[in-house]
């Protein structure tokens, strides 16, 4: 086995890339709420100029790309590969932002984990010699995921309590070989798991046990535990996510709650924004570590984050033909000190 191997599913980055660049766009919604200082730019509409709400996603992608390079003082040529994907079909999103940038490009789907993903192939990617700059970058859009996923805005449709709102957002890192933190050490890569919930309105329930499982595992793997972070950070879980993977993780011995919040819960104001359950999306936990996550670790107010985006890697298709809901959630740990 792989000296870089921890455990079953748990990889120990020899060589841990540095995050060197982040950048982030939000929505109005989602510049409304408690994160609002935190993202680079807030759009005044869902278009945002644009024809349709697939074109502005697009535009949400590409934009974020152009600002992740020019923070970075990188030019287009200097990335190795850009590794992207977003909740729309075949990743059009992705797809079309990004495909006059010129940059190597591997598409990933995980939903709304596909983040965590991407941090954690290109950070195995720099780590194992094959490149020395690679960005990862999501996105997602209330109106296009709900026209796609559930129904047309136009009906006005009642949303159940657990119900949660998808983000209007892009996010998205460069990782380089050298740099001066903060640092990937640890990637753990989730397996699917599906407990047999149908409801597409109910995902923080669906993807929570995912998220434990994970979690659990990295624990395992590692020999770390709840204490070793400052911050555990879900990606999109919700209140009723949150509060169910807290409660299988205690089972098993690992009490997270001191340490233990959700980016569904921290991107809006549940009281006064009326998310129901809390944020989703590709772009929920992107934007959410993107922006505060990064600057907080940046001014050493986090100096280690476990940060395990969750998916709910279901379909229109496998709604509509009765299918369950498989899940994922990928964990990536990172420190400030390569040491630590």
């Amino acid at each position: 086995m792989s000296d870089k191997r921890l455990g079953t599913q748990t990889i120990k980055l020899e060589n841990p890339p540095s995050i060197v660049a982040t950048a982030s766009i939000v929505g109005p919604k989602e510049g409304q709420g408690p994160l609002k200082l935190y993202f680079d730019e807030i759009i005044e509409d869902e278009l945002w100029g644009e024809k349709s709400w697939e074109k502005a996603e697009s535009k949400l992608m590409r934009e974020t790309l152009a600002k992740i390079l020019s923070k970075a003082g990188k030019s287009p040529g200097e990335i190795n590969y850009i590794i992207a994907g977003d909740l729309l079909n075949q990743c059009i999103a992705a797809n079309f932002g990004l495909r006059e940038s010129e940059i190597p490009f591997l598409g990933i789907f995980g939903a709304c984990s596909t983040i965590g993903e991407a941090m954690g192939i290109g950070a195995m990617l720099i780590d194992g010699g094959f490149a020395d700059h690679v960005v990862s970058i999501t996105s997602s859009h209330f109106c296009s995921a709900e026209k796609q996923f559930r129904f047309p805005l136009e009906l006005g449709s009642q949303r159940p309590p657990t119900a949660q709102w998808t983000v209007t957002g892009a996010g998205g890192v460069l990782l380089s070989k050298q740099g001066t933190g903060p640092y990937i050490t640890h990637v753990t890569i989730g397996k699917i798991v599906d407990l047999g919930i149908k409801d597409s309105n109910n995902m923080g329930a669906a993807m929570a046990p995912a998220a434990a499982d994970t979690i659990l595992r990295h624990f395992k793997d590692t020999g770390l535990s709840p204490d070793s972070y400052d911050l555990i950070l879900t990606g999109d879980l919700g209140s009723l996510g949150k509060r169910i993977c807290a409660e299988m993780l205690e089972a098993q011995g690992y009490p997270i709650l001191d340490h233990y919040n959700d980016c569904g819960l921290m991107i809006f104001d549940r009281e006064k924004q009326d998310p129901h359950s809390g944020g989703s999306g590709c772009g929920c936990s992107a934007t959410a570590f993107a922006g505060f996550v990064y600057a907080e670790m940046t001014k050493g107010s986090l100096k280690n984050v476990l940060f395990v985006p969750t998916g709910a890697l279901l379909s229109p298709t496998s709604t509509q033909q009765g299918e369950s809901i498989p899940c994922i959630a990928h964990a990536v740990s990172i420190s400030t000190s390569i040491s630590s």
